[in-house]
């Protein structure tokens, strides 16, 4: 059985996209988002941090760096879908919002893709992209787990990725919230440790 035929295959960095989702100012936007107290702390607290040392584990061992972030590709926002006009999602083309938060900053070359929609497969070339660099195996991580990380997840690996989450490089509104959807998306995935997975990228890498 080849390894892309084990959902369990080790990390091959060459292959692997690390990708950052909607960890941007607005979400961090505490004082005019939802009170949410246990998202908020979870996310300082464990996963920017985690996010924070498996980007540099990353870009050690050559791995693509992909950020998406909400963010309107119109000033009136008529192109966001659905769903997030009546979420009242709306986050300014260009604006402050739309950026990825300073402690994470994307480098020079590393991609950034705004999108509209849940998973980013629906809204952006993400897809497209990651079969002209040659990657097959996905690790995703961050806001929200229980909402666009998992429709990442499936999108993925109905589109032929091996999908990789990253259980504490994620976070929803609630912690139960949080359990309840790694146990509900583990099917579509391989669920890994940030330890896990930098372990595994430094090994690649040696």
């Amino acid at each position: 059985m080849s390894d892309m035929l084990r959902r369990d295959a080790p990390v091959d960095p060459r292959r692997t996209a690390i990708l950052v989702i909607d960890v941007q100012n607005w979400v961090m936007d505490e004082e005019n988002r939802q009170p949410r107290p246990q998202f908020y702390e979870d996310a300082r607290k464990t996963v920017i941090p985690n996010t924070k040392k498996l980007l540099d584990a990353g870009r050690a061992a050559g791995t693509e760096i992909v950020f998406t972030v909400m963010e309107n590709a119109t000033r009136d926002g008529r192109d966001r879908s659905l769903d997030y006009k009546l979420s009242g999602f709306f986050i300014a083309k260009g604006s402050w919002d739309a950026q990825v938060i300073a402690d994470l900053a994307p480098g020079p070359d590393e991609l950034v893709l705004p999108k509209t929609s849940s998973s980013l497969f629906n809204s952006t070339n993400f897809d497209y992209l990651m079969r002209n660099i040659g990657i097959d195996t996905i690790v995703a991580m961050g806001f929200l787990t229980d909402q666009c990380v998992d429709h990442t997840l499936r999108d993925g690996a109905d589109r032929g990725y091996r999908m990789i989450c990253v259980s504490d490089a994620c976070a929803t509104d609630t912690r139960e919230r949080h359990a309840a959807a790694l146990n509900a998306f583990k099917g579509y995935c391989l669920t890994l440790t940030s330890a896990q997975l930098a372990a595994q990228l430094a090994n690649a890498s040696r």
